[in-house]
């Protein structure tokens, strides 16, 4: 694992049908097996970064394929090819 990214995904799309949109997203990210965890803002993945863009394109097509005119996202990504510190690692101790 070499990467972790942060999606937000704003779909162009009016807001009665903004979550149902943004939920189709999550059920993608869900479907691909990838390490990742909600949270009320963006969705954060781990794998290898690779992997992890083809994800993120895949979401801008799920949005505009659900009816979203257009797909504005925010994306934070942490690479390093030694590897990165897991999701898990970052926010366990908060969890307690």
């Amino acid at each position: 694992m070499n990467a972790s990214v942060s999606l937000q995904v704003l779909p162009g799309i009016e807001e009665g049908k903004l979550f149902s949109v943004v939920d189709k997203v999550i059920h993608y990210i869900k479907s691909t097996r990838v390490n990742y965890e909600v949270g009320p803002f963006e969705t954060t993945m781990e794998g290898d970064l690779h992997e992890l863009l083809v994800i993120v394109e895949k979401c801008q097509h799920i949005c505009v394929e659900a009816g979203a005119s257009y797909s504005f996202s925010n994306v934070k990504i942490i690479f390093n090819p030694k590897g990165v510190a897991t999701i898990d690692e970052k926010v366990k101790k908060h969890r307690e």
